[in-house]
C-alpha cells in the first residue's frame, strides 16, 4: 500500500477544491461531485493509487462531501423561497431507494474505468441538454406521485455511480416540467441530502471488505478529504447561493454546460488511459 504524508500540500490541494466546489453547490445547485471526481480522482492517482480504485474512492468521498455542502446550500436557498419543498417530498423516497441499490450493490460490481466512461457520458448529456435550451410546453407539469417516485429512483441510482447530488438530473427534469431554473437549483440542492445519505450507506456497506488504499481510508471512503472538503465548501455554498440569484438565467446555464463538459473530458481520458 503506498503510504501517504498528509501534508500541507494535501491539505491545500483539498481546502483549494472544497472552497471551490462549495460556491459552485450554492451557484448551481449541485452538491459538487460532478467537479470534484476528477479533480480528486487526479489527487489520488498521482499518489500512487490504482486508476480504477482511484475513481471508485473519488466518487464516494465526493458524495460523503455532499451531506455536509447539501445543508449549507439548500439553507441558504431556503432564505430566498426557491425550494419546492412539496417536490422534495415526493422525489426523496424514490432517491433514498435508488441510491441505497446504487451504493451497497452496483457501485461495487462496476469496474473503475467503466464508471468513469459513465460519468464522462453523463456529463456530456446533461451539457448538451442545458446548451440547447429547448422550452418545455406551457402544459407540461411535474408527474403524480408515483412518477416522481419512479424519477427519484432513477436520480438517486446514477447519482451514486457518479458520486453527484443528482443535479445533473434533477434541474433539466424539473426544468423540463416547467419549474423556474431558480427554483429547480434550490429544489436540487435539498434533494443532495437524501442522495449524499443513502449512497454513502451504500459505499459503506459496498466496500466494508475492502482493504484501505491509503493511510485514513476505509473501504471507499477517504476520511482526511472528507473532512477538509468538507469544512471548507460548506462556508462558500451560502456565497454561491446569492451570487445565483442576482445572476443571469441563461449565464447560470452556459456555465453549468461548460463545466460538465470539461470534467467529462477528464473522465473519459482516465478511463481511456488507465
Amino acid at each position: 500500500m503506498p503510504a501517504l504524508d498528509i501534508g500541507w500540500v494535501l491539505v491545500a490541494e483539498l481546502l483549494t477544491l472544497g472552497l471551490v466546489t462549495g460556491f459552485l453547490a450554492g451557484l448551481l445547485g449541485v452538491g459538487g461531485g460532478m467537479m470534484m471526481v476528477p479533480f480528486l480522482t487526479f489527487i489520488f492517482s498521482s499518489r500512487g493509487v490504482e486508476p480504477g480504485m482511484a475513481v471508485k474512492m473519488s466518487i464516494a468521498t465526493a458524495m460523503a462531501t455532499i451531506i455536509f455542502t447539501s445543508l449549507s446550500s439548500v439553507r441558504a436557498h431556503h432564505q430566498r423561497q426557491a425550494v419546492r419543498w412539496d417536490l422534495v417530498k415526493t422525489l426523496a423516497p424514490g432517491i433514498a431507494i435508488g441510491g441505497l441499490l446504487s451504493g451497497a450493490a452496483a457501485f461495487a460490481a462496476i469496474k473503475g474505468q467503466g464508471l468513469a466512461l459513465f460519468f464522462a457520458a453523463f456529463n456530456v448529456f446533461s451539457a448538451v441538454q442545458m446548451l440547447l435550451d429547448r422550452k418545455p410546453k406551457p402544459s407540461r407539469v411535474m408527474p403524480g406521485v408515483v412518477g416522481q417516485t419512479a424519477v427519484g429512483g432513477g436520480i438517486g441510482f446514477i447519482s451514486g455511480l457518479v458520486g453527484a447530488g443528482g443535479a445533473f438530473m434533477s434541474v433539466p427534469f424539473m426544468m423540463w416540467c416547467n419549474v423556474h431554473i431558480r427554483q429547480a437549483v434550490g429544489t436540487s440542492a435539498a434533494l443532495g441530502f437524501p442522495i449524499a445519505i443513502a449512497n454513502t450507506l451504500g459505499y459503506v456497506i459496498g466496500g466494508r471488505d475492502v482493504p484501505p488504499a491509503l493511510p485514513g481510508a476505509v473501504g471507499y471512503l477517504y476520511l482526511p478529504a472528507l473532512l477538509v472538503i468538507a469544512l471548507a465548501s460548506v462556508t462558500m455554498a451560502p456565497l454561491g447561493a446569492r451570487v445565483a440569484h442576482n445572476s443571469d438565467v441563461k449565464g447560470l446555464k452556459r456555465l453549468f454546460a461548460l463545466l460538465l463538459f470539461l470534467m467529462a473530458g477528464y473522465m473519459a481520458y482516465k478511463a481511456t488511459t488507465g
